[in-house]
């Protein structure tokens, strides 16, 4: 009992850190219609800058963490402005192709640079932490577990209660009927790239606090916010939020007794499960009643 209880604990707390690398996943997804294939890559991305500015200037990963989604930001900006919003109306294969050519110049480009070995970011508090009785909490991964709840909850605000959120809503709903209320829809498109890439940058220097990193992870990152993003419903946060705890959880209790290969397996297993369950996602709507949930 008590190991099932500390698998479920970790399950949980590396669940939140899926969520928050799907968030962005999901938000590109389900404003402009693109399955952005490098934002993998852009995680990674990420865990170096993080770990650059904690080398360079011995900056703690959670200052590094803004200044990485700050660069990101600003990379993803000019990323879909200058390039992905040159196909942004290709059918979707052009944009897969694009995505993926991207993640592959972006992976090379690191690996070129800093090699492909694994690295972290290390700090004096991250693998300390306390324990519930039979079950131990380790800070960095019970801080990176608030964090990821708390932009989770951030970006809701924001795209609520915000005049660019709901500019992003509403060209997420209808891009044609928004630019004829006056919305600058490339600029639209380009800032919500621009906060996905943020997000995934913010994700990655949380894991290289709490584990390790390399460029050619770029892809099973990929790959776990699209069935994330599956999962939890299309442009849904708090549906990316459940469906990374969930998968969080079963790869920690799958991983109990598996293999990792089986344990992706079970993942995929649980996807159709739901799916068959829940064509939507556990908090979709269906079609395209909202483009973009909050």
């Amino acid at each position: 009992m008590a190991q099932f209880l500390q698998a479920t604990v970790y399950g949980l707390l590396q669940g939140s850190l899926y969520a928050l690398v799907a968030v962005g996943f999901s938000l590109v997804w389900g404003v402009m219609n693109i399955v952005n294939l490098a934002h993998g890559a852009f995680v990674i991305m990420g865990a170096y800058v993080a770990l650059e500015a904690n080398l360079t200037f011995g900056l703690d990963p959670l200052i590094g963490m803004l200044i990485a989604a700050m660069a990101l930001f600003v990379f993803g900006y000019l990323v879909q402005r200058l390039l992905i919003n040159l196909v942004v109306n290709a059918p979707i294969w052009m944009t897969l192709l694009l995505t993926f050519g991207l993640e592959l110049f972006c992976v090379n480009v690191l690996i070129a640079v800093a090699t492909g070995d694994y690295r972290s970011i290390a700090t004096s508090y991250a693998a300390r932490g306390f324990s519930m009785g039979s079950v131990r909490v380790p800070y960095g991964r019970l801080i990176s577990f608030v964090l990821a709840i708390t932009l989770t909850a951030a970006l809701a605000a924001f795209m609520n209660r915000t005049r660019t959120g709901q500019a992003i809503r509403a060209t997420g709903m209808d891009r044609v009927t928004a630019r004829l209320m006056g919305i600058n829809v490339r600029n639209i498109y380009a800032v919500t790239f621009g906060i996905a890439a943020a997000l995934a940058a913010a994700c990655g220097a949380l894991i290289g606090m709490v584990g390790t990193f390399s460029p050619p992870g770029a892809g099973a990152l990929t790959l776990r916010s699209f069935v994330i993003a599956v999962l939890g419903g299309l442009g849904n946060m708090w549906g990316a939020l459940a469906g990374g705890l969930l998968l969080g959880a079963v790869e920690a209790w799958g991983g109990q007794y598996l293999s990792g290969t089986l344990v992706n397996a079970i993942s995929f297993g649980v996807l159709i499960l739901v799916l068959i369950v829940r064509p939507t996602g556990l908090l979709g709507r269906p079609f395209y009643e909202a483009r973009v949930e909050v």
